[in-house]
Formats: C-alpha cells, sequence, structure tokens
C-alpha cells in the first residue's frame, strides 16, 4: 500500500487571521441545556460575513464532548474547481455557544478545498475531516489516473486534528485509494463513521462518490489501522452519488445514497468493501439532495432496544429542496414511522449525530443544515420528546380501488415494535377535500403485536378518477405518533 506524505499543518492561530466569519453565538455561555421536548436553532455561518457564501455543513462530537461544525467558504455559490477553503468552528459546550470561526485548509487561489466529511476515531480520540482538493478541475471534469501532482485531477486530500480540531496536518491519499481508471472522485460530505462491534470493530469508514466511464459511483474508503493506511472498497451503481453509511445492530452496514423521487439503499456484510445493488426506500422522497443517516445511540449493546434506532435527515419532497425533515426508524431503517418537519420553507444539505448516549435522559441530537436558499448554516439541536414519536410502523392496504360517490374500507395496520405495552389509540387519514373517514380507535397493544383497523373512506361523486395520496396517522398517549403514506385509486363509472 502506497503510503503518502504530510502536506502542511494549519495551526488556529493562523486560522483565525485568515477568516473570522460566522455570527457570533445567539446564547450566552451560561446558558443552561435545552429544556426537553424543544428544538432550539441559531445560525453559525451567514452569507457575506467573513465570506461571500457557506455551504456544506458537516458535524461531528469528539471523545472530549467537543462539537465540531465544519463547512466550505466559497467566493460564489459555485463547486470546485475553484478557490473555496474549509472552515469550522467549535463549540465546548454542547451547542450552546461557538468560537470564533477558524480555517482548517485555505490556500492562494487557484486552489480549492471542499465538501467537507468529519470522522472521529472514538479509540485514538484522533479527528479527520476529508474533503476534494482541485486546481483546474472539478469532479466532472477530473482526468482519469491518480498522481498526486496533477492539476487536473481532482484530489483525495484529509486533515487531522490530535487537540479536539485546534490544529491541523494535511495529507494527500489518491494515490493509495483512487483506481486509475476513474475520472472525478469525492468524499460524500456530512459525517463518516467507525464500527463499535463485531468483526470489524474500530474500522474508520469514510463514503466517497466516483465517476467511472460516465457514470456514478458510491464506494466506502476505509482503515482498520486508525488512519495510517486506507484502502477503497468495490463501487455499488450506477447511480451513486453523495451517500452517507451507518452500522445496523445485526453487524451490516447500510449504505443510504441521494436519488431522485425516492432515497436509494445497499448493504455490506463486510465491513463496507462490497455491497448489495441499489434498492428504492419509498418511505424517503428525496429531490436528489445530501441528506444524514445515523445511530442513535451507536453505544448501546446490540440487544438494547434503542440498538435498532436511526435517525435520518433530508429535504423530505421530490421536486424542490424544501421541507427539511427528521425521521426515526425503530427496525433498522426497515420502517419510518416517526417524522417531523425543521423547516417547511428552502433548505438543502443537512447532518445528524448524537450529542449523548441516546437512552433516556440523553438523548439530545445535533443537526446542521443550509437554511433559506444557502443563506445560512444553521445549528439546531432537538431530543426524543420533541419528535413526539412512537415505535410503529404504519401500513396502509387499500382495496385495488375506491368508486366515486362510494364508501370503500381502508386497512390500516398498526404494529408496536415498543418493548412496552402501548395504551389505546387511534388512527386517522389525510384525504383530498371532499372525501371523509372518521377516525378509528386501535386497541391497546403488546410488544410484537399488531392490528389491522377498518376505516370506512367516502369518496364524492364528482371525485377525478386517478390516484389520490393518502396519510395515515397513529396517535397514542396524546401526543406520539407514527405515520404510514399510502396511493388511493379512485374509480368512476
Amino acid at each position: 500500500m502506497q503510503r503518502r506524505a504530510t502536506l502542511a499543518v494549519t495551526t488556529a492561530s493562523a486560522a483565525l487571521a485568515l477568516l473570522a466569519g460566522g455570527t457570533p453565538a445567539a446564547h450566552p455561555a451560561t446558558q443552561a441545556a435545552p429544556a426537553p421536548g424543544t428544538l432550539v436553532s441559531q445560525d453559525i455561518a451567514t452569507a457575506g460575513t467573513g465570506s461571500p457564501y457557506y455551504r456544506i455543513p458537516a458535524l461531528t462530537r469528539t471523545t472530549k464532548g467537543t462539537l465540531l461544525a465544519a463547512y466550505d467558504a466559497r467566493p460564489t455559490l459555485g463547486d470546485l474547481p475553484g478557490n473555496l477553503g474549509v472552515v469550522l468552528r467549535r463549540s465546548t459546550d454542547g451547542g450552546a455557544t461557538w468560537q470564533a470561526q477558524q480555517v482548517v485548509r485555505k490556500e492562494a487561489a487557484p486552489k480549492g478545498f471542499g465538501d467537507p466529511s468529519l470522522l472521529v476515531d472514538r479509540e485514538t480520540g484522533r479527528v479527520f475531516v476529508f474533503y476534494a482538493a482541485s486546481v483546474n478541475q472539478g469532479f466532472f471534469g477530473s482526468a482519469t489516473g491518480n498522481d498526486e501532482s496533477d492539476p487536473n485531477v481532482l484530489q483525495a486530500d484529509y486533515s487531522y486534528s490530535d487537540d479536539d480540531g485546534l490544529t491541523w496536518t494535511h495529507e494527500r491519499i489518491t494515490a493509495e485509494i483512487k483506481n486509475p481508471a476513474w475520472a472525478g472522485m469525492f468524499a460524500a460530505s456530512g459525517e463518516g463513521i467507525q464500527v463499535r462491534n463485531g468483526t470489524y470493530k474500530g474500522r474508520l469508514i469514510q463514503q466517497y462518490a466516483i465517476r467511472n466511464n460516465g457514470a456514478n459511483y458510491a464506494v466506502s474508503a476505509y482503515s482498520d489501522d486508525h488512519g495510517a493506511t486506507w484502502r477503497m472498497g468495490t463501487p455499488v451503481g450506477p447511480g451513486g452519488d453523495e451517500n452517507k453509511t451507518v452500522e445496523l445492530s445485526d453487524g451490516r452496514i447500510m449504505l443510504n445514497n441521494r436519488s431522485a423521487p425516492y432515497r436509494t439503499v445497499a448493504y455490506s456484510s463486510d465491513g463496507g468493501v462490497t455491497y448489495t445493488p441499489f434498492q428504492q426506500d419509498k418511505e424517503l422522497p428525496d429531490p436528489a439532495n445530501n441528506g444524514s443517516v445515523a445511530r442513535f445511540a451507536p453505544d448501546v449493546p446490540a440487544t438494547h432496544p434503542r440498538a435498532q434506532w436511526l435517525m435520518f435527515s433530508n429535504t423530505a419532497t421530490t421536486s424542490s429542496r424544501s421541507n427539511l425533515t427528521v425521521r426515526l426508524s425503530c427496525d433498522n431503517g426497515q420502517n419510518w414511522p416517526v417524522r417531523k418537519t425543521v423547516e417547511s420553507g428552502a433548505a438543502a444539505y443537512s447532518t445528524l449525530t448524537p450529542l449523548g448516549s441516546g437512552t433516556a435522559g440523553n438523548d439530545r441530537v445535533g443537526l446542521l443544515w443550509e437554511r433559506a436558499n444557502y443563506q445560512h448554516i444553521t445549528y439546531s439541536s432537538f431530543d426524543v420528546q420533541w419528535l413526539g414519536g412512537v415505535c410503529a410502523p404504519v401500513t396502509v392496504t387499500p382495496p385495488v380501488s375506491l368508486p366515486a360517490g362510494r364508501t370503500t374500507e381502508v386497512t390500516v395496520r398498526v404494529v408496536s415494535q415498543n418493548d412496552r405495552d402501548l395504551p389505546p389509540g387511534s388512527v386517522s387519514l389525510t384525504l383530498p377535500s371532499g372525501w371523509s373517514a372518521p377516525t378509528v380507535t386501535v386497541p391497546a397493544l403488546k410488544p410484537g403485536q399488531g392490528a389491522n383497523m377498518k376505516i370506512p373512506v367516502t369518496v364524492p361523486a364528482n371525485a377525478t378518477a386517478g390516484a389520490a395520496p393518502t396519510t395515515a396517522a397513529y396517535l397514542v398517549r396524546g401526543s406520539q405518533r407514527s405515520y404510514g403514506d399510502g396511493t388511493l385509486t379512485v374509480t368512476t363509472s
């Protein structure tokens, strides 16, 4: 395996002198922890303050509990190639306040560095930030080959810090991980993972998107020696793009990929080296925008009820970068019954990271995202109580058709994935204007138990023939909800 050379060191003092952008902290350092059941937000970078533009959020929590938020400082909204730099802010009080913006990597034009992804080695404490490095070409224009001095090759760089993000050392690993037959290649922004359990415990995994023969693929770079050397797995695709991985409770790695009109997923049983072919997850609509997936409680044992909990964020539409939504799965991503909107208006990239153990009373989550048409990088945090969800997937099973002017039963199934009994609840349907259906009582459910509810749906006589979307909402304990989407087909005589 070819070893790369260290490129340079960036110190915090030099970095602070280069850029001092970002808005001041919105809260004083003495602020108490956010109240349970709340979403709190503040802008940590604003276009025009310190840099004309900021884009591409990355977020992690170090072994010392410091929050690191990295992102691009850009002269325009354009991607590489361009004179972009990777900048960072630190918070040592759980996100209440943020230190002044520092530069991780910035050099004179035409050089550029962008699309950061943070990754913490929780055994050594080392923090990595991966990014692409350009001179003449970006992803789509990059030449094939892996010559680390070729200005027409988009390079694979990273910086690492052994002092909790205060100073950074730069390395280039293009020759180490890039197949010379590939053209463009860049690290998928957000956060990489470290495997916590099983055969590949301790493995570091960082996702990449690569271009080969005119098509895009997703692939994992991985290290089993704390980043001393890196290897590249087998690409999955075509149809790959910016993508994230998450360790499941059964030891597999799930890859979640940017794709329209739905996210696509693939699975690895060998620690991210090879993956199954992509398949759509139709519970996750996507306009082809970068999103995030992560374990809610990454350190709990596989037998713990929350070991199967995953959280996911993206702009949950098929047509625009809006409706930023957070979801929770209680079964390793097979279902996503819990969802809540963070921002219904314009939003773009987002990344999630747990702020605590993920267990009761220590279950706050950090979210870094692009707000208001790329005007702000915003930091938010929330907990399970704010999500207001319940582990109970909902499935809508309609009849073949619903005749206009008639009342027809639609079956809604609710299955409890909780580890304790659920009291009686209710289920209702969201329907087009003019339609009607009653709210139906759901009986008490024991762990693993399901119930099929028959809901009479009345379609008006003047309804238009064709598909009509519906959402079933299960409500229990007065405030906990889960959801399931379906399509009703209307027929007219």
